[in-house]
């Protein structure tokens, strides 16, 4: 099955190593939408089985050329993880699982942009449709 362009485009920025939130923005229209209304259809997009497959075949090249699988990577930082723990090294092994929880996508970064002096942001929405036949103002 075909990818639309806006699938496509959240499969390439996931496979390049944005988050999903990020990704969904990126590729999706977000304007008014809620950071957990966003999380939840990133997660629910990447759930779409082909979507998730063009994901994979993103990366594998990537996974390829490094000689390192993801399940390698997740493995080796958490090796690194018990050595820490075991020198007492609690910032060290924090930081390994954290980047674990990262590559397996259980992190989001949110920001949240505020106006001058923490004022909300003005903004003003403009929609403009264009018929891509004939080039007339629909609305």
């Amino acid at each position: 099955m075909a990818l639309t362009p806006r699938q496509e485009k959240f499969s390439q920025c996931v496979a390049s190593g944005m988050n999903q939130s990020d990704a969904y923005r990126a590729a999706y229209s977000c304007d008014g939408m809620a950071d957990a209304t966003v999380n939840n259809e990133a997660y629910k997009t990447m759930q779409i089985p082909h979507i998730s497959a063009r994901v994979d075949h993103l990366r594998k090249p990537i996974a390829e050329r490094v000689g390192r699988t993801l399940e390698q990577h997740i493995k080796r930082m958490d090796e690194l993880s018990k050595k820490a723990l075991k020198a007492d090294e609690f910032t060290a092994s924090i930081k390994a699982e954290e980047n674990i929880g990262k590559v397996l996508g259980y992190y989001v970064n949110k920001t949240e942009l505020t106006g001058r002096n923490g004022s909300a942001i003005e903004h003003k929405i403009t929609r403009e449709i264009i018929d891509p036949v004939d080039g007339s103002d629909k609305y």
